[in-house]
């Protein structure tokens, strides 16, 4: 089941200036897809949209067109701790890590064929890379690691001391990472590939968005930008690429999110997917990003 919103009670897109402080308004909504259980991670291909709960052990499958549930999917052998999902385009497969187990699971959408392979501790957030590999931070080990889809171990990537847990990786166009980090100082930063630290955000530079209290999952856009749910403060952010400024992303004023943690970036629709740790575990699916990104 999913909720339509009335785009008419939402705010008017414009930008307002408030005590010198640029407002953004909020952009749409467009579906809310309620659920039982707090949503670890989000992904989209070929007209549809894949999300793990936590609990569950299987992927819940959405059309895109309309958003509703068209199947699940189990996917033999994970945990009830599903942290991460990912989707290839090229290998039309999706990818899951399993925080208990440290083991990375390979469906083949076509067939659902499933396969597996062992990781570094803890494996979190995945993404897939411009070579078409599944990137895992792995935050028990403190370090990322790239995989062909067959689990063949391509790099490993330990971080630098002082850089904190990585929850979630994204190769950027230069072939750096985008890294956000949990534990008591969140943090999301640039990094080489040799684990050492390039350029971190900075909130002194953004003193009215502040620090951040459980960055999560990221999003960058085509521009570079770098999209962060921040869970502990229950709101997402859009940063600059060189990591110099940030603004919050607006929800309408009768959605307030609870506790986002998942994230996904669809361009192509101008959409944003937001799914919920807290609350009603809602997918929330934002429009016309680009207004304000």
């Amino acid at each position: 089941m999913f909720k339509v919103v009335d785009n008419h009670c939402l705010r008017d897109m414009c930008e307002k200036t408030i005590t010198g402080v640029t407002s953004r308004s909020a952009p749409t909504v467009t579906h809310v897809i309620p659920g039982d259980n707090g949503v670890n991670a989000l992904t989209s291909l070929d007209d549809r949209v894949y999300a793990v709960r936590y609990n569950k052990k299987e992927v819940e499958i959405y059309d895109t067109a309309v958003l509703t549930l068209e199947r699940r999917l189990p996917v033999p052998g994970i945990s009830h701790s599903a942290s991460g999902i990912a989707a290839c385009p090229i290998n039309k497969c999706l990818y899951l890590s399993d925080w208990i187990n440290p083991i990375i699971h390979r469906v083949d959408l076509a067939t659902d064929a499933s396969k597996k392979w062992s990781v570094a501790k803890s494996p979190e957030g995945l993404s897939v890379n411009r070579d078409h590999n599944v990137l895992v931070a792995c935050i028990g080990d403190k370090k990322l690691q790239e995989y062909t889809t067959d689990g063949r171990l391509v790099r490993e990537i330990c971080l630098a001391a002082g850089m904190g847990s990585p929850w979630h990786a994204i190769q950027l166009s230069s072939g750096d990472y985008v890294v956000s980090h949990c534990g008591s100082l969140g943090m999301v930063s640039i990094v080489g590939v040799d684990g050492g630290l390039l350029r971190s955000y900075e909130p002194s530079s953004s003193p009215y968005v502040g620090p951040m209290k459980g960055p999560r999952s990221l999003a960058v856009t085509k521009h570079g930008d770098i999209i962060v749910a921040d869970k502990g403060s229950n709101r997402i952010l859009a940063i600059n690429s060189p990591l110099t400024r940030a603004h919050l992303i607006p929800a309408p004023a009768d959605t307030k999110l609870q506790e986002p943690r998942a994230l996904y970036l669809d361009e192509t629709r101008d959409r944003l997917y937001i799914g919920e740790w807290g609350g009603e575990y809602r997918v929330i699916v934002l429009n016309n990003l680009s207004y304000i990104i």
